[in-house]
């Protein structure tokens, strides 16, 4: 199996008042093609740290990050923002759209914007409007953001991360925000997402939402302390054993 993600001793350091704070310590891991990997931890442990770090959000102190085989840490300013553009997509707690647009206009902003994508406007159109349907929000195409539910906003922002059709979808917290329902309504999507070939890796603190995970990493302190693969199909022994071994991880 490929691998679309390989990091390998990755350090992550900020200068806070001259004092050297150590986020990430040489961590190292892998994200196979098709996976998707769940990022846990307690609060202050480095998670979405790792997130933006090997996404290319943020820029690394030592290590290596190796995205579909590139080196992020050598591609010049525009190649990373070209990268992070036309093969990764983003979904964050925080449901950034722009309040002047509608729903549909946000969710078509990056097939715009990307040089790469060679749909003409019509099929850019055409793709924002299947991928609305397929996740259920057609009716609020042309809603303001301010006019939808969290539920529905993050669907939406599902479709956006979509748009350029990406090899791999980042996302930090993204059920953080919203109830139990619309969590499970977005958690089916991305499965659903991920059954369909696309790479996921995702930060969570909800169990309820790593148990749909391929695999768990643990992070605390800026190291990876644990690993957990999933090997029950039930979907109740498969929560109790997740959360038994959470435990064990000191969660």
């Amino acid at each position: 199996m490929k691998k679309i993600l390989e990091v390998n001793d990755l350090c992550k350091t900020y200068i806070i008042n001259k004092r050297q704070n150590n986020v990430l310590r040489n961590v190292s891991f892998f994200v196979n093609e098709g996976e998707m990997v769940a990022v846990m931890g307690p609060s202050g442990s480095g998670k979405s740290t790792l997130l933006y770090t090997v996404s290319g959000m943020d820029s690394t102190t030592a290590g290596t990050v190796l995205f579909n085989e590139k080196e992020l840490s050598s591609l010049k300013p525009n190649e990373l923002a070209d990268l992070r553009l036309d093969e990764m997509g983003f979904i964050f707690q925080q449901m950034y759209m722009l309040k002047n647009l509608s729903v549909l206009d946000n969710i078509l902003l990056p097939a715009r914007q990307s040089k790469a994508n060679r749909l003409s406007n019509k099929e850019k159109l055409e793709f924002a409007r299947k991928l609305m349907h397929k996740l259920g929000i057609s009716e609020i195409a042309d809603n303001d953001i301010n006019e939808v539910s969290g539920g529905q906003l993050q669907r939406a922002c599902i479709c956006r991360s979509m748009m350029n059709q990406p090899k791999m979808i980042f996302a930090d917290e993204p059920t953080g925000a919203l109830n139990r329902s619309s969590s499970d309504e977005v958690m089916d999507e991305l499965c659903k997402i991920n059954r369909e070939g696309t790479t996921i890796m995702l930060v969570t603190h909800d169990a309820k939402v790593a148990v749909r995970c391929s695999r768990v990493l643990y992070i605390v302190d800026g190291n990876i302390k644990g690993e957990y693969n999933h090997t029950e199909s039930d979907a109740r022994k498969r929560e109790r054993a997740l959360n038994q071994w959470l435990l064990e991880m000191g969660w």
